[in-house]
């Protein structure tokens, strides 16, 4: 009687291996993930534009001293909603962005939402204060594990950047976009509004950096203040129709457009 050859062990495909790429071998991998997978959502969304509201996520609306800000912020994002539901163009809208927890994130989403427009969660697994909120569409709810790609999908599809008063990560997020914006590593124009003059004008004072010359006079003009929906809605639609609704003058065939960032 004839014996079957005995059957050898094999190994999984790599791209199948879980224990291949949970590895630091496999981190590159790991990496490149975190920006292909949003890649392919954001263009089978058609989102190419978004305004990231960032903020503390303590801003609950039953915290006493952050609460009037949940509520402008909620306001806010359901008036730029409401605004860019309107336009022709669906590849020009300007999807709410957050960072997909609660506080401020959730304010905006949740205004975007009620408005009845998709808005954007990218959010990152902390031991503490960062569950997606429930106002997030699904299809555009992500989760991250490095810092540096949240960050890159923030700046990369940034058309305006609200910063609404904050601690670590807030301040963390508002000193990047300065930066890369003052070394003009992004190729692409981010109106920054600072929500809360009083707020930040405790907190950061920019004319004593200006007094000691570790700034530059045109950089505090990076920036501009708000204190309340209508007037912070003014600014952001005044500056994302100037530089972003206008009819543009096409380029030179010779001349080729450098990556926004």
């Amino acid at each position: 009687m004839k014996q079957e050859a005995p059957q050898g062990t094999h190994r999984p495909v790599a791209y199948k291996h879980e224990q291949f790429l949970d590895s630091p071998d496999a981190r590159a991998l790991r990496i490149l993930s975190e920006y292909l997978e949003p890649f392919a959502h954001f263009r089978r969304e058609k989102i190419r534009d978004t305004i990231v509201f960032f903020g503390s996520a303590r801003s609950t609306e039953n915290n006493p001293f952050l609460e009037r800000y949940y509520e402008q912020a909620r306001a806010l994002a359901r008036m730029l909603t409401e605004w860019t539901n309107q336009l022709e163009n669906p590849a020009r809208r300007f999807v709410i962005c957050t960072g997909g927890g609660p506080g401020i994130m959730e304010a905006a989403n949740r205004g975007a939402a009620e408005a009845g427009g998709k808005n954007v969660g990218l959010n990152i697994g902390l031991p503490f204060e960062q569950l997606p909120n429930p106002y997030i569409t699904p299809e555009l709810s992500f989760q991250f594990h490095y810092f540096f790609m949240r960050k890159f999908w923030f700046a990369y599809l940034a058309k305006a950047m609200v910063f609404f008063p904050g601690g670590f990560g807030t301040l963390d997020e508002l000193m990047e976009v300065l930066t890369l914006v003052q070394t003009q590593k992004v190729n692409k124009k981010i109106i920054i509004l600072l929500y809360g003059s009083q707020f930040w004008k405790e907190v950061i004072d920019f004319d004593v950096l200006l007094r000691y010359g570790t700034i530059s006079p045109e950089d505090v003009r990076l920036f501009e203040y708000a204190d309340d929906p209508e007037t912070a809605f003014q600014i952001l639609q005044e500056g994302l129709t100037k530089h972003y609704l206008q009819p543009e003058l096409p380029l030179p065939e010779s001349l080729r457009p450098a990556p926004d960032i």
